[in-house]
């Protein structure tokens, strides 16, 4: 019987279990989704400081950055497991959005932005007229 073995898995397998267990979760976990005429994009930021976060959207990229400061004191560590220092994350927008109506707002750690439609990606419905006049004859010249 042969077994595969992979010693380069192994290795990752072994620091992984000594490192903190952060590599597969994101920094800033967000959810997007599309309710209407709007895209909510809600984004997991607890034991930030609101006035540290700034959201900047420039040329279709929006870019979300807020700063956690670590905990100052004089005692002693027994398990660290929450990141300090500047978080960010950076989305590419489609065309068809509003940018310059873009609203957020930040409560109970969640920080939420409200990224509306325009008006001309908007579906609409467009009018077809029809005349009721008679057809006219084309005569031949000759």
């Amino acid at each position: 019987m042969a077994t595969y073995w992979d010693p380069f898995q192994e290795m990752d397998r072994l620091f992984g279990s000594l490192a903190l267990n952060t590599r597969n979760a994101p920094a800033m976990p967000m959810d997007l989704f599309r309710e209407g005429d709007h895209y909510i994009l809600a984004t997991d930021l607890p034991g930030i400081d609101p006035g540290s976060i700034d959201v900047s959207c420039e040329d279709r990229t929006l870019t979300i950055r807020a700063e956690r400061t670590p905990r100052s004191g004089e005692g002693q560590w027994l398990l660290r497991e929450r990141p300090s220092g500047t978080v960010a994350r950076q989305l590419t927008l489609g065309r068809g959005l509003a940018l310059d109506q873009i609203s957020a707002s930040y409560a109970d750690g969640v920080l939420t932005l409200t990224i509306p439609v325009s008006e001309e990606a908007k579906p609409r419905r467009i009018e077809v007229s029809h005349s009721a006049s008679s057809p006219t004859a084309i005569e031949a010249g000759s």
